[in-house]
């Protein structure tokens, strides 16, 4: 087994850590999914999947919100996320739009706009594959403020109780001179600026990717940035950073562009590398985002890795493989429920979070996600224009419910689901919500 140690110091209390990693989740409504991966940033939501009853589940509405990758999210009663418009690939400047619904209707509360480009500034490779915004808005609770970041690394604050007036914004192409990413492996790819915002305290921590720190979190209410990561690692191309409990400390991960990064975010030593292991996968694409239960994570890449690794992490001795396996995904973060592991490259796999060993696997859907109802123990799986509903404590592949040609678009953006609103989006900007209840 691969290990790596680094220095220690001493821990706080899990719940201390716990709270500063979230201290804005007793202001959550039951049925909020105010974030990438939802509120517990595992993919896994408290509610019910509305079986049998509710599936299959009635379409309340559908709009096109603009070009990009962006998963949307539901707050309050309120659906939030971004898009493009512009002359597209001859004309790369056009407009960001952020864009407030109702949940249950479609009706547009508000919408800000700013000029951005398709793809960042620095972009290279798989032009044709991508473009707008690919990273997921974030809600706190406790402000009503609402961040978003482009491909271009626009990082914005908006009000949302003042129909989404600017708090404040940067850029960090202007801000930091973010360099291009290298060749890892079989040519330069460079897809801008992906991750998503994550609230840390009283700051919203950020994957910059810059040469000078590759995590940074600013003050959420100014915008003045409060540390760096000691790591200096360029960028990865995952959701973002991934908050979990070391020995009672609350710390990060990042999969950046060429190793997984482990760093403290406890009050006196934010940024401090706990540990590295490296990951290097061709074309720079290091994309699902690490998984985290308890003190481990679970990370996973295509191409020349294609592979899924346990990894165990601690302060004392850094990061120790437990397992590595080839059921693998490309995009898709892993979920962690109750013993298993459910991802989605092309079929729908279902892991042994012990072993590592395959339970079952079936279906077809692409580049998809899959996320847990816990209320009921139920899987919900999107992808390739369609969603399906399983047992996710079966002992098969077995479908309870599934609805086919939604969407014709790359379904890149992950499927959504609070107080009964299962929200589902492609890479061209169609959003179809429906009603599980």
């Amino acid at each position: 087994m691969r290990r790596i140690r680094r220095k220690t110091a001493v821990p706080v209390a899990a719940a201390v850590a716990w709270g500063l990693i979230a201290p804005s989740c007793a202001n959550l409504l039951a049925d909020d999914w105010p974030q990438w991966l939802g509120p517990d940033h595992n993919a896994v939501t408290p509610e019910s999947s509305g079986y049998p009853s509710g599936w299959p589940p009635k379409r309340l509405w559908n709009k096109n919100v603009g070009k990009g990758c962006t998963s949307p999210i539901l707050a309050g009663g309120r659906l939030y996320t971004m898009g493009w418009s512009g002359g597209g690939r001859g004309n790369p400047l056009g407009t960001d739009a952020v864009l407030c619904l109702d949940a249950r209707t479609g009706a547009e509360h508000w919408r800000r706009t700013y000029p951005c480009r398709y793809q960042s500034r620095i972009r290279t490779g798989d032009t044709s594959a991508y473009g707008g915004p690919s990273s997921t808005p974030t809600f706190d609770p406790e402000t009503g403020y609402l961040y978003t970041l482009s491909i271009d690394g626009h990082l914005c604050c908006w009000d949302t109780k003042r129909r989404g007036a600017p708090v404040w914004a940067m850029n960090f192409h202007e801000a930091y001179k973010i360099p291009q990413r290298p060749d890892v492996g079989r040519g330069k790819r460079d897809y801008g600026h992906p991750g998503s915002p994550l609230l840390v305290g009283d700051q919203v921590a950020v994957e910059v990717g810059d040469d000078s720190g590759t995590v940074m979190a600013f003050d959420k209410k100014t915008g003045r940035r409060a540390w760096k990561s000691q790591a200096t690692e360029l960028g990865g191309h995952t959701g973002g950073p991934t908050p979990f409990v070391v020995d009672g400390v609350p710390c990060l991960a990042t999969l950046a562009l060429r190793k997984l990064i482990v760093m403290r975010i406890d009050n006196g030593r934010q940024g401090r590398t706990v540990a590295e292991f490296p990951w290097t996968t061709d074309f720079a694409n290091n994309i699902a985002t690490p998984a985290a239960w308890k003190n481990r994570l679970v990370i996973s890449s295509d191409y020349n890795v294609s592979r899924m690794a346990l990894l165990e992490v601690s302060l004392n001795g850094g990061i120790r493989q437990r397992w590595s396996v080839r059921d693998h995904s490309k995009v898709c973060t892993p979920v962690i429920y109750k013993g298993r592991i459910f991802t989605v490259d092309g079929t729908l796999k279902c892991l042994d979070l012990a072993t590592g060993r395959r339970v079952w696997s079936g279906g077809q859907f692409g580049n998809g996600s899959v996320l847990v109802t816990a209320g009921d123990d139920r899987l919900i799986v999107f992808g390739k224009g369609t969603f399906a509903l399983l047992d996710a404590l079966g002992g098969g592949y077995r479908e309870l419910a599934r609805v086919d040609k939604l969407l014709r678009g790359i379904c890149y953006p992950h499927v959504t689901l609070a107080g009964g609103i299962l929200a589902v989006k492609d890479r061209d900007g169609n959003l179809i919500c429906f009603d599980t209840t």
